[in-house]
This record gives C-alpha cells, structure tokens and sequence, in this order.
C-alpha cells in the first residue's frame, strides 16, 4: 500500500490484498487475544468506502484523495456514474468525469452551441455581447451569419431572422412590434410631435415623414450638401434639399423567413421651410423608431429655430438627449443614466403612455437596450456630445 501512496496520480486500485488480511485477521486472533470459541473478532472501521460508508472488507478497493472506494463507489458527482477512467477531473473534493466536467465548465457558443474552441496559445477566446451577453466563437463575426439589424444579437442555428428586402435581418422579438411602412407609422410621428409640443418645444412646420429602405437612405446621404452622419448605418436623415425619394407606401407580407412584395412610390419633396422631409430606415421596431424620430425631429427644430451651423457634437448631442428622454417617458422606471426629463414632459408623456397600454417585457428589454446603445456610444459626436449635453441638461447652471 505503501508503494500505491507513491504514485503520481495520488490514486491506486487495490487487487485481492487477501495476504494483507489474512496477516491482519491472524494477529487478531493469535494467542494473546482471549478465545470465544468459534467466533471470530473482526476488525471494525478498517477500511470505510467513502461512498456507501460500509466496511470494503477483501474485495477490490480504489484509495483517491486519502479515501477508500468501492470500485462502484467512487461516482462522478455530476452524473452519478462511477469513474472508470485512468484520468478523472477534480473540483475540490469531488470528482467528475473529464467530459461532465467540461459539459459543466467549458462555454458553449450560443450561436452554433457547441464548444467555443481554443486560440493558438491554448485559451478559450470568445465574444460577448456588452448588453445581452451573448457568448459566441470569434469565427461568427466573419461566416455571414445574419445580425439583427435593431437588436445586434446574432442568429442562433435554432432560430431563424426575417430577411428584409434591402438585405437586412430581424429577429423575431424585434419583428413583434416592427414599423413596415409610412402609413403604419404617422400615429407614432403624432405622438412624438405631442411629446415636443408638451415640453413648449412646438414645431411651427408640418415636416413630411417618408419610411424609407437602406438604399433609398444612401441615396438620399449622398444627396444632402451638408449633415453629419452616424456610421457605418445611418438609420434616420433631417433632409434639407429637395430630393425625389422612394417611399414605403405598402408593407411587405411574410414569405417563408423573408419579407416580399413591397412596394415604393417616388416621391418628390419640395423645400417650403428650412426642412424638407425626414427619413426613417423601415422595418425596425417601435421604440426605435420612435427614437430616431425624437432625434430628427430635434434636428429639424434647429433648423427652424436658425440653429443651423452647430458644432456637429453639440447638435448630434442635443438630439441623441432628446431620444434618450422620449425612451425615457416610454418605459418609466428604466435603469439607465440620471433622468433628464423635465416636468412638462413626464405629465405629456404620461397621459400618451396611458393610451399605448402596457408594454410587453420583450419590449421593455429592447428599450433598455436602446437606451444603453445611446448611453455607452463611442463616438465624438454621437457618444461624447450626448454625455456631455445629458450633463447639461441634468445640472443647469
């Protein structure tokens, strides 16, 4: 047994050690012990099994971790099967298969679900997501796998996204409350027009509001002289020049897992103010779309009011607070930054929030992904400017 203690692994399978209790029972029962007959004194507690806590007696025996097993005994603590193997994994006191404990351990991809490999110095390396913790493998950044173009999560092989028409994806929970086209969306462009009026921000022009798809958008962009853009996707545009845009005039219908049919009229828009339309990227849900008409709606009140040769971080700032705060009036109680909304806003919002009905917790969830979009943005002018404006806002001189 001595020599079983010495090896590497710290564990030995004992075979037979009858010699060993024969020696042991004989000194028991040798001449200095007094005789009851035919009854023999067996030695207790010599050899517990740590996993039935009964004596092992003759049979087979595997000493592990300064214990004693029956060979049955000694069980993986994660699927009760006793352990076989030469090699077994061991977290603190109990052991584990090799493959149950990487089952319990090694991170799955939530993508392809399965393991997320290892790098070439031998490390698990793996992607997350900032707000849903999304874990996946490196390689899914760059084998086209469809990306929600609201939400960001990655398609998962055991769920599929709609398939927009101008090359898009959209998840199921963002396609629950998606705006298809311009009609669908005037209530909504009502509603935030209300919203800036309740704070005596009240627009004097009625602006045009055109859904629009990508190219129609970068079409437009590239049309507009002056304007300052949010890449790599621009999903919303303050037009100042008179430009013919495709709009949405009818929303697609569900063909399979893409979008079809949908159809466009040119239209063309004509300057009569300091704003002649604004565009919204069609397809993306509610609340979203809701904030990219809070903010261009902040950039055509500019416009109006002669505010036209900001700073781009100042203005783009300005704008990216007041869609913050729509958010904010849309889903009270949200974890997010300091609240900026005044008083005239919260009783406007209030009484629009009574109207709408109570939001599903899908949506909220998505809300609260928008806001931390806005809040932990990276860039000078959209990132820097809100915080900066935010803090403006929040601590008034």
């Amino acid at each position: 047994m001595a020599e079983d203690w010495k090896q590497p692994s710290g564990c030995s399978r004992g075979t037979n050690d009858q010699d060993l209790a024969r020696s042991l029972q004989d000194t028991l029962n040798s001449s200095s012990f007094p005789s009851h007959g035919t009854t023999q004194c067996c030695p207790r507690n010599l050899r517990l099994c740590s996993g039935c806590h009964r004596d092992i007696g003759y049979g087979n025996y595997l000493g592990c971790m300064g214990k004693y097993f029956h060979p049955e005994c000694f069980c993986c603590r994660s699927c009760g099967y006793p352990i076989t193997e030469t090699e077994f994994s061991l977290s603190g006191n109990d052991p584990y298969h090799k493959s149950c404990f990487k089952e319990l351990t090694h991170p799955k991809c939530e993508v392809c679900h399965q393991f997320i490999p290892t790098n070439a110095a031998g490390l698990i390396e793996y992607r997350c997501h900032p707000f849903w913790s999304q874990k996946y493998c490196p390689s899914h950044e760059h084998d086209n796998t469809a990306r929600c173009c609201s939400c960001e999560r990655l398609e998962s092989r055991d769920a599929r996204y709609y398939s927009l028409e101008d090359g898009r994806s959209l998840c199921l929970e963002c396609m629950e409350s998606a705006i298809m086209d311009t009609g669908d969306c005037q209530p909504l462009y009502h509603a935030i027009r209300d919203y800036y009026e309740g704070m005596n921000m009240k627009l004097d022009q009625q602006i045009p509001m055109l859904l629009v798809q990508r190219q129609a958008l970068n079409e437009a962009i590239f049309g507009e002289k002056n304007g300052y853009h949010h890449m790599p996707e621009t999903r919303g545009l303050c037009l100042s020049e008179e430009q013919t845009v495709a709009s949405i005039q009818k929303r697609p219908r569900i063909g399979g897992h893409r979008l079809v049919g949908m159809r466009t009229e040119p239209r063309k828009l004509t300057r009569k103010c300091e704003v002649t339309a604004i565009l919204v990227l069609y397809g993306l849900p509610r609340l979203l779309t809701g904030a990219i008409l809070a903010h261009e709606l902040m950039h055509g009140w500019l416009r109006l009011k002669g505010y036209r040769n900001l700073n781009p971080e100042v203005e783009e700032g300005i704008c990216q607070v007041l869609s913050y705060m729509w958010l904010e009036s849309e889903l009270p109680g949200s974890k997010g930054m300091p609240s900026t909304s005044t008083s005239a806003a919260s009783s406007s919002s209030s009484s629009s929030s009574s109207k709408k009905g109570e939001k599903s917790q899908v949506e909220k969830k998505l809300g609260d992904f928008f806001m931390h979009q806005i809040a932990h943005d990276a860039t000078p002018s959209y990132g820097e400017g809100f915080r900066s404006a935010n803090a403006a806002v929040s601590n008034p001189l």
